[in-house]
């Protein structure tokens, strides 16, 4: 969520922002991203962040744990760990999953991406299973890749049509936290 390569305006946390407005909601989001992060720095990070008390959580991390190549149960257990916290705290999370690559292999792929799954149901959040879902949708691959990321294709510039996309949810997570779901 830090918006690597983008200007502050344009990032995830202050487009979703917009959008929630525009959609009648107020609600405070506070961008707690650090470039670069990998599961374990959120894991290491997440008693600092319950400790500001928050209504609720978007954890979207594991897509530098990919980038590393780390193993799928280290990031599961990290994530595991980061959710038991927030579980512990009460306070609803949205978690969003990442999009393994093949190149590591099948049963990597396989095991990395079931982990949010799996660790969505075991810990009762809402899930949006994999973050670019709504770029992979605009023709193949490569398209959205030219069309809306980076030049380094990893990170993205169409961050208006990932909220979009996403915002549904995030108000979901917004009604939960009310106790209204």
């Amino acid at each position: 969520m830090h918006g690597f390569g983008l200007v502050p305006e344009d990032g995830f946390v202050e487009q979703l922002k917009r959008w929630l407005s525009l959609q009648g909601e107020n609600a405070e989001v506070i961008n707690a991203g650090v470039s670069g992060d990998t599961t374990a720095g959120g894991l290491a990070r997440i008693d600092w962040m319950l400790a500001s008390n928050p209504d609720a959580l978007i954890i979207a991390l594991g897509g530098n744990d990919l980038l590393r190549g780390l193993f799928p149960e280290e990031s599961r257990a990290n994530l595991d760990g980061i959710l038991q916290r927030a579980s512990e705290a009460g306070v609803p999370v949205l978690l969003i999953g990442q999009e393994a690559p093949s190149n590591y292999g099948e049963d990597y792929k396989r095991d990395f991406e079931a982990a949010y799954d799996e660790l969505s149901k075991k810990h009762q959040t809402l899930l949006y299973r994999r973050f670019f879902s709504a770029l992979d949708r605009l023709g193949t691959r490569e398209e959205a890749r030219a069309l809306y990321f980076q030049d380094d294709g990893l990170h993205p510039n169409g961050v208006a049509l990932l909220v979009e996309d996403m915002g549904p949810i995030v108000i979901r997570l917004i009604r939960k936290a009310e106790g209204a779901l």
